[in-house]
Formats: C-alpha cells, structure tokens, sequence
C-alpha cells in the first residue's frame, strides 16, 4: 500500500536534514497519473482503474448507485451469517463507511484563516441574527479559555480511536418500504496534525484499511486504498474532526458570518443554534463531471449554561445526471461532542458521536434509498507546539504537485 505525507515524523526528533530526505522519498513513492476528483458523501471504488475509460466522476458515482442496487435487491430479513457470504459486502460496506466519515469536510474555505480570535465589534447596520451569532461565538472562546491564552499555538498533534457501525438500509420500491443488510462495526485509530494557517494531515486505518488526506493551505488532497497509486484533490477547506472540538478557535472563524436561528434543546441543554452556509462560489468549485453541489449546510449548536460546542451537523446535496433522469444524494452528519478537558488552558472535546445518513432519491421518481452510519471516536492524547514540525509535511503527494505546477506554469 502506497503512503502519502510521513506525518508520523513531525515531533521534537526531528531534523532539516530528515526532512529533506522525507520530502525526496514522497516523489519517489507517487506517481504521476490522471488525478481522481474529490468527491464527497460516499467515497466510491474506483473499480479496474486501467481498463475503464469513462469520466472518472461518473464511474465513481455508477458505484454508489450500483451499491445501493445490491442493498435493494437483498432479503428485508436477511442473518448476519448469509450476508457476509454476499460477494465483497463487508468489503463495500467498509468503503461506504470511509468514504462518508473518514475524512469530511467542513462546507466554508476559510481563505482568511490566522490564529487570531474573530473580531467582536461589528457596524451598526449588522442584522440582529447575526449580531447575535457573533455575541455566541465571543462566549465560546471565552468559555473554551482562548480569549485568555497567554501563548497561541501554532501547530497541533492528535492522536484518537473510532469506531465505525454501517447500519440497516432502508429500500422504498414506490409501494413499500424494506429494511436490509445487518449492523457491522470496525475499530480503528487515527494521527491528526494541523499547522496554522489551514494546514492538517491525517492518517486514518480502519477495518485494515487506510485513508490518508491533507491540506497545504491551498488545495485538499485524500488517498484511498481504492485509488491505486494516485490521489484526489479539490479545493481547500478545513477537515470537520479539527472543528468538532480540538481547534476552538478554527470553529470560532467557521461561524464568523453565521446566523442565529434561535434556540433548541440537545439531550439535557438548551442550546442556541447558529447557521452558516456555503457561498454558491465556493459551492460551484466542487462541480465535477455529471456531479453538480446544489448546497451545503453547517449548523452549530453552543449551549447557553457552559458556553460550549454541543452538537454538530452538516448537510449537502448533490445533483448526479445520468442517461435517464437526475438522481440527488444528500449526505448529512449529525455529531454530539463532549468530554471537554483543559489541554494547555484551552478546553479541547475528547469524546463524541457521529450519525450519518446517506439519502438517495429521484427527481421524478417515488423509490428512495436511505442507509445509516455511525461512528464513536475519543481523543486519545493532544499536544500543541510540536518542536521541528515545518510546512513540508503538509505538502501533496507528488502527482498533486506536478499537476498544480503545470497548471501555474500554462497561466497567462
């Protein structure tokens, strides 16, 4: 299996000169190949890579539709026993789960990310929703410790442990509704390094699988077992497990030009609830193939008592056109987050519980698909000013970096 950044290798042991032959064996490892598009909800296998010639989005997405034709077709009460004998289920369903909670992003690129608090004096003529936002998210820094912090951090290393669960399917035919497939787990661990500004890399293996995915501020990249030698990229924005409680101060800038919608009760707190979405540009960059982002959505929800960050969830929608008529994919991820602790005098979450659904339906058609995931992950250690970590262990994979060079160099 091909690796992408060595992430592994950014603590205090490290040297200028081991970074230099770090920097050489990452061009000698990759390949220069036709680059995969980074496509989000489902990540799909890219099946017999050489031999297919088709658009590379619009094979992704005939997996996920072929996916759900086999959920469909199997027995609503099927054991545990006759469906890991359904050929490479464990397998495809391993895929799913990835491709959905490994490594999701956050909707908002945060061009103008710096380590600095969001500013806390705004015009006059400000709507009151949004005044309102500002004031919560003022709270939340203060409740998190970082309006106080003496020594901002400048880079940050993360190690956790998940553990993923692919639910039932439920199949809609038009005229009923079926229940299929059975609940499987796999464990798994995680290494998660940020360097500001916008920088992170994360090295993810579960079920014996690997995914590993980065930003170097610019461009976002992710390697799957599935892709071959190569990556995907797309544009950058921040990776959702930095904002779901272990950068503050990142979730803080997320929800800069939120809004709020009022308040809601999560569990036993009452929270307020903020809204921010993707602006349509940002929105049209991830545009691929027959693959057309229609919106995407991130709602926050800080509880009044503690001031915190309780609850968590994003939704975005995705128009596919194939040969007959459109089919829309809607992805959403909901994620409860606590365990707050004191690292360094700054509250990070080191707990938390994500629900995902994957939502399939047809523009006219009554038949609908809808498969559930879950995923538990828990913080396993935290540490902030990693000594010799540099902006070279965040570089893309080499492929990624020859294309963007050819891309800089051909522009007028």
């Amino acid at each position: 299996m091909a690796t992408a950044v060595v992430i592994g290798g950014g603590g205090s042991s490290s040297s200028s000169s081991s970074s230099s032959s770090s920097k050489s064996r990452r061009r000698q490892i990759w390949y220069s190949q036709p680059l995969t598009p980074l496509m989000e909800g489902p990540d799909p296998q890219f099946q017999d890579q050489e031999a297919n010639k088709k658009d590379s989005s619009a094979s992704n997405w005939e997996f996920l539709r072929d996916w759900f034709k086999i959920q469909r077709n199997l027995p609503p009460s099927l054991p545990p026993s006759s469906f890991t004998n359904v050929p490479n289920s464990k397998t495809q369903d391993l895929k799913l789960l990835l491709g959905v909670l490994a490594c999701p992003l956050a909707p908002i690129p945060l061009h103008s990310y710096s380590n600095s608090p969001p500013q806390s004096h705004f015009p006059r003529d400000t709507p009151l929703e949004t005044s309102v936002a500002h004031y919560i998210i003022q709270q939340y820094l203060a409740a998190t410790g970082c309006l106080k912090q003496q020594k901002c951090a400048k880079n940050m290393y993360t190690t956790g442990s998940v553990k993923m669960i692919r639910c039932e399917t439920e199949v809609s035919s038009g005229k009923s509704v079926k229940m299929v497939g059975t609940r499987c787990e796999d464990t798994g661990c995680f290494v998660l390094w940020q360097m500001l500004p916008g920088m992170w890399s994360l090295e993810l293996v579960v079920g014996g699988s690997k995914v590993v995915a980065g930003s170097d501020g610019n461009t976002v990249w992710r390697h799957t077992p599935w892709l071959g030698t190569h990556a995907a990229k797309g544009p950058q924005r921040p990776l959702r497990r930095i904002i779901q409680g272990l950068d503050p101060k990142g979730t803080a800038r997320l929800f800069e030009k939120a809004q709020c919608l009022g308040e809601k009760r999560i569990g036993e707190d009452e929270c307020f609830v903020l809204k921010v979405s993707a602006e349509r540009e940002a929105v049209m960059e991830r545009n691929e193939g027959p693959a057309e982002v229609i919106r995407h959505v991130l709602y926050g929800y800080f509880c009044q008592k503690s001031g915190v960050l309780v609850y968590l969830e994003d939704s975005h929608l995705t128009r596919v056109q194939t040969e007959g008529d459109a089919v829309y994919w809607e992805t959403t991820i909901g994620s409860s987050i606590g365990d707050y602790r004191d690292v360094d005098g700054v509250l990070i979450a080191h707990r938390g519980r994500s629900i995902a659904t994957v939502f399939k339906f047809g523009e006219m058609s009554t038949q609908f698909s809808r498969t559930r995931m879950e995923e538990v992950w828990s913080i396993d250690d935290v540490m902030f000013n990693v000594a010799g970590l540099s902006i070279d262990y965040f570089l893309p994979p080499a492929d990624i970096c020859d294309t963007l060079h050819s891309h800089s160099s051909h522009s007028p």
